[in-house]
């Protein structure tokens, strides 16, 4: 299946030659390196490639070649293909509608969606960065130090830095080729983990601050007001829940950050083996990984946090149940 489905794609690539990349709204290190590695297949086999985010990108990821090239509107010429990556709806992608001959799926979410002309949804991957790598290898197209570098940045982040379930031999071998292949891992993490402005700090000790814990499950919290008070930016929220998760006897976390909008908290969620956090992100809305998803729910604090908590509580049984069996 695997390998029609790379076969399929490869067809589409080379059978047309105007492309758009996109993914998701509030784009991540996955949807990024991976958006980006794709522009670096196409025009190896020579065709022409736009890649639009609706949304600014985080300045983590300024450092990727190609990143300068990015777009946030839809091209004025529809492109034949649209490839849309790791998202379950057009929606997701925070544009209104995606104009193409050909909508084309990738995604590696076990929520994910086939809404696409052609889809190609594989859970079993570590990051989207994974499948499209496949792509070139399938493709021949020669993997550059730029390629590699996006494509390694896709698997890093995506992976918590090699520390998630989905993380197995094969994506140590991936790792290691897009090294040899010139990714540059040392710029990358100086960029990604060693560069983070003040704000990021002054708003994580606001989260710690606020935590709570609740048997197996700890949550925490920054209000719009504290975040103007820390100077921070959503990008600056990004890996607080990882310390929540971090924490002995934890299973499940939650992080939540009250949007500008007003009653309405965008949440990550992590968890630890077998209890399901994907399963409760999808009950809100939302979606992602088994261990590792993301919701926006509206409500004030008072009215998300027990919907949430509850929930949470129920998937921690469910967890146990499925160790039991």
């Amino acid at each position: 299946m695997r390998s029609e489905s790379i076969a399929h794609i490869l067809r589409i690539l080379r059978e047309n030659d105007t492309f758009l990349v996109t993914s998701h709204a509030r784009p991540d290190g996955d949807a990024i390196g991976s958006a980006l590695g794709f522009q670096h297949l196409l025009e190896g086999l020579g065709k022409s490639v736009t890649v639009a985010f609706a949304d600014p990108i985080p300045s983590m990821y300024h450092c990727l070649p190609g990143v300068h090239r990015i777009v946030h509107q839809m091209p004025q010429h529809p492109p034949e293909v649209a490839i849309v990556l790791e998202c379950d709806s057009i929606e997701r992608t925070g544009f209104a509608r995606i104009d193409a001959g050909m909508i084309l799926n990738i995604d590696h979410h076990q929520s994910g969606r086939t809404f696409g002309h052609v889809n190609w949804i594989d859970p079993e991957a570590c990051a989207v960065g994974a499948m499209v790598y496949d792509l070139a290898v399938a493709s021949s197209v020669n993997i550059t130090p730029s390629m590699a570098s996006c494509l390694y940045t896709a698997v890093l982040t995506d992976t918590g830095s090699f520390t998630y379930a989905s993380t197995g031999a094969e994506t140590f071998g991936l790792a290691e080729h897009l090294l040899e292949r010139g990714a540059d891992a040392n710029g990358i993490a100086q960029s990604i983990y060693f560069s983070n402005p003040a704000s990021k700090l002054r708003v994580l000790g606001t989260a710690l601050t606020n935590l709570e814990i609740d048997d197996e499950i700890a949550w925490t919290f920054v209000s719009r007001t504290e975040m103007d008070a820390a100077g921070a930016i959503a990008e600056d929220c990004e890996g607080i829940v990882n310390h929540l998760i971090s924490i002995a006897g934890i299973r499940a976390a939650v992080f939540l950050r009250e949007l500008p909008v007003g009653d309405c908290f965008r949440l990550n969620l992590r968890s630890k083996g077998s209890v399901d956090v994907a399963e409760v992100a999808e009950r809100f809305g939302g979606g992602g990984h088994r261990n590792a998803s993301g919701c926006t729910v509206d409500g004030s604090l008072a009215e998300v946090v027990p919907r949430m908590l509850n929930e949470l509580r129920s998937a921690c049984r469910s967890g146990c149940a499925t160790l039991i069996a």
